[in-house]
């Protein structure tokens, strides 16, 4: 018989290829659809669409370019067509299949656009006549060489319709990706809920016994961790409302193990604010959870960004969801929620049957991202037995908010109330906040800040305000005196920066080193990162913001006198402001002229009085409509966590090299790259080192100290 191909120039055959995708969508559908009612109706349709994904490749024209007798850069005819059309058929009906199929390469459509098509919904026009016409023959040639064995199930399901379609494409794309690129179907290590949480029992014992913690500090963490471990939850979604320094981070991750144990659940999501260092939290829990003979980092996987991409050349080079912990941002997280791009939704099956814990929930989203990611979170919650857990120093309990949530819901706290005014109490004494808002210069701020008794935290709005502020200070007081922390560092040069501040302030903490000196920062610093200063200083933005950078000043009540200061800088070429958080700004500004006392009780209000004095504006309401409608495009466009059309960037010659010969891991490029926006690479003629676009080497200046923005300046100043 004539061999058949699925992959040029004759590296995969046919046959090979879909029993190869069968075998992983079986696979994946079945471990995602067991949490599911509708799990059933998951393996049939992805069973049917992985059979048929790759018929239109049996076309002759496809065929000699698979065969390696012509070359083109790609097939000359869109091989997803066919499959459509089979499953579209009255013999063989499967929208959910069909629409599976369709979209495995071109991403999931407007779907009630293509109702609008009748006969040609879902189908390629300008090939549909054609394909109609030789449909039968590639359907006989594929039952020849596979055999055909899928059944056709045309059901819908019971629950949600957008989420389940994008599962069933997540389950066909990552088995395409993964048989193409030859990944071996190894077993994933299981989570092992109990025995890991007998050994986090471990760690905080012995992190109890060498605590340096005040009696009452020391006795309140003790108290919430064993709260939060043994409290029995029913709820699917519930809260923690914990002030800064109570030890958040080990608390909730024993409560979701035990509850992981309890609800038979697989895997375990850390979501931090999109800006967060999240290098802290990954160490901690990698020392904690950690079993014998396992490797850290197949345990708890650190994804600092997204990266995710379409073309075979960097596949390999996709972060996905497969370790038993996932520490990540909120944009990766719900930005893949939104998808309709294969690439992205690739991971996404791997979510049902987790829990999941939004740390700093009330820095995840923008306000208007709310009402649809609290649908989102209702539906994998009810449908797909996810268990959330939303938690914060300063949380608002946004589900309360009309304007936000349709359907009431109870949302039990994890922390009892007892305990939680025992936590206020001592919060209360803990910061003094003061405030002048009058526009300052760089002198004048440079005055305001050495006046404050050191070790000082100063954290600005923008990365380029970061930057020029802590070039300034370092030229007029001494580069022994400033630190730098970022997102224009590289998740490497960020955790050094990051050990050397912990290192400084450890030495503070034992009488030892100089007091004189600051950190300057994002609010990168503000969530998740256990650093304790003397003095703050916060740029206006949010209240959140302000409450969460207090939340690094005096953690562990060693100084009496500690305060947070709120300032302003003078807009300048170079001090940029950052426009996305001017209503917030003002809002609290409202706050301060009203004398209110500053404490995370106002956090509710905060974002009520945005939503009464602002809006959500129509983006929440269209975002609801749009994805009850089906029409994955408008939310995957409109639903961005943060404004910006960024790139991943490589600033390491040696990798980017490695990466042009494939020849590099995601967790290389996660570690060594950063994020910059697209319009800033164009105007700084930054070139991409893959063909597709998809990856940027930096070769202007990068330091360790102000990371890419030393080229970013230099170039301002030339």
């Amino acid at each position: 018989m004539m061999e058949y191909y699925a992959r040029s120039p004759k590296t995969q055959t046919y046959l090979q290829h879909v029993a190869g995708v069968l075998s992983r969508v079986c696979r994946f559908a079945s471990e995602a659809g067991r949490y599911s009612h509708d799990g059933a109706l998951l393996q049939s349709v992805s069973e049917a669409a992985a059979e048929y994904h790759d018929l239109g490749k049996l076309a002759p024209e496809n065929q000699r370019v698979l065969a390696g007798e012509v070359y083109a850069a790609k097939l000359p005819i869109n091989h997803a067509d066919a499959g459509a059309a089979f499953l579209l058929d009255d013999e063989h009906t499967s929208v959910l299949a069909a629409i599976a199929v369709a979209s495995h390469h071109a991403g999931l459509p407007d779907i009630p656009s293509e109702m609008n098509r009748e006969d040609a919904a879902f189908r390629d026009a300008n090939i549909k006549d054609e394909i109609d016409s030789e449909l039968s023959g590639y359907a006989a040639l594929h039952a020849r060489l596979v055999g055909g064995h899928s059944e056709f199930n045309n059901a819908f399901p019971s629950g949600d319709t957008s989420v389940f379609i994008r599962i069933l494409l997540s389950c066909l794309v990552d088995a395409d990706h993964s048989d193409a690129a030859g990944s071996l179907e190894t077993e994933y290590i299981g989570l092992r809920a109990s025995e890991r949480l007998a050994r986090l029992d471990e760690y905080v014992a012995e992190l109890n016994e060498t605590s340096s913690d005040s009696d009452e500090r020391g006795q309140l963490r003790a108290k919430m961790y064993n709260v939060c471990r043994n409290i029995d939850i029913s709820e699917n979604i519930a809260s923690c409302d914990s002030p800064v320094g109570t030890g958040k981070t080990t608390a909730v991750m024993a409560h979701l193990l035990a509850q992981s144990e309890k609800r038979r659940l697989r895997r375990i999501f850390v979501v931090l604010p999109f800006t967060n260092i999240i290098q802290q939290s990954v160490d901690v829990y990698r020392k904690a959870l950690t079993l014998p003979g396992e490797n850290p980092e197949e345990v708890v996987a650190e994804l600092h960004h997204r990266a995710e991409f379409e073309s075979e050349d960097v596949r390999q080079l996709t972060a996905l969801w497969r370790t038993p912990i996932i520490v990540t941002t909120s944009v990766a997280f719900f930005e893949t929620l939104a998808a309709s791009r294969p690439s992205v939704l690739r991971r996404l099956h791997e979510l049902s049957g987790s829990a999941i814990f939004v740390d700093e929930a009330h820095a995840a989203l923008p306000a208007q991202l709310l009402p649809i990611a609290w649908r989102w979170m209702n539906i994998l919650a009810d449908e797909w037995s996810c268990y959330w857990v939303l938690a914060s120093g300063s949380l608002n309990r946004f589900w309360e908010s009309k304007e936000i949530s349709m359907v009431a819901r109870d949302v039990p706290s994890i922390v009892t109330k007892e305990l939680q005014t025992s936590l206020d109490v001592f919060e209360c004494s803990r910061i003094r906040y003061t405030h002048d808002l009058s526009a300052k210069s760089l002198d004048e701020f440079a005055e305001y800040v050495h006046r404050a008794p050191g070790p000082r935290l100063v954290i600005l709005n923008t990365v380029q305000s970061a930057a020029v502020v802590a070039n300034y200070f370092s030229d007029r007081f001494g580069r022994e005196k400033i630190e730098h922390l970022s997102t224009s560092l590289t998740p490497n040069d960020r955790a050094v920066t990051l050990e050397c501040v912990k290192k400084r302030l450890r030495a503070m903490r034992h009488k030892e080193g100089n007091q004189d000196w600051a950190l300057i920062a994002t609010s990168c610093v503000e969530a998740g990162v256990n650093l304790s200063f003397r003095s703050g200083f916060r740029e206006i933005a949010s209240l959140t913001s302000l409450l969460q950078a207090a939340g690094r000043i005096n953690r562990d009540s060693e100084y009496d006198d500690a305060e947070m200061h709120l300032f302003r800088l003078t807009d300048d070429e170079m001090l940029k402001s950052n426009p996305g958080i001017k209503n917030a700004a003002a809002v609290l500004r409202e706050f301060i002229e009203k004398n209110e006392q500053i404490t995370p009780h106002l956090t509710t209000r905060a974002i009520e009085k945005e939503i009464k004095l602002y809006g959500l504006n129509s983006l929440h309401s269209e975002l609801l409509r749009n994805e009850t409608a089906l029409d994955f495009p408008f939310v995957s466009k409109n639903f961005i966590v943060i404004d910006s059309d960024t790139r991943i960037v490589v600033v390491n010659a040696e990798l980017a090299e490695r990466i042009k010969h494939k020849g590099a891991s995601w967790r290389e490029l996660q570690r060594q790259s950063v994020q910059i926006a697209r319009y800033k690479l164009k105007e700084l003629g930054v070139c991409p080192i893959t063909d597709n676009g998809e990856i940027y080497f930096w070769k202007l200046g990068y330091d360790d100290f102000i990371g890419y923005m030393a080229g970013v300046l230099n170039a301002k100043e030339v």
